[in-house]
């Protein structure tokens, strides 16, 4: 399936650090790790997923946002960098869209 390729192409973005040399995976570069149009490549994901390619690349960085925050000492602003973002505040916003909570409540209410 399409989303397996996707998230293991995602995965592998993050693992070789390229987030934070090249900041945010988009789309475009996405698809053309799969060899496919961005706009094929959101199509197959959507009949897939229900998702389009931007909200499951979107939902890889809350969830690796949220193991980091549970994970280590690290600053909130040094895990929004680590995840490509460049503006911390932007990470913080999209973290509360997503998880209904902060970064900051979500790493103090994750300790208790």
């Amino acid at each position: 399936m399409m989303v397996d390729k996707f998230n293991e192409s995602l995965r592998a973005y993050f693992e070789e650090g390229e987030a934070g040399e090249k900041g945010l995976p988009t789309v475009n570069h996405m698809a053309s790790q799969l060899q496919l149009s961005p706009k094929y490549l959101s199509d197959l994901l959507k009949q897939e997923t229900g998702k389009t390619a931007l909200e499951l690349i979107h939902l890889y960085m809350i969830s690796e946002a949220k193991n980091l925050l549970i994970g280590g000492d690290r600053s909130i602003s040094e895990i929004a960098y680590q995840l490509g973002f460049e503006n911390p505040p932007y990470f913080s916003r999209l973290f509360k869209k997503e998880v209904g909570m902060s970064p900051k409540e979500y790493k103090s209410h994750s300790r208790n």
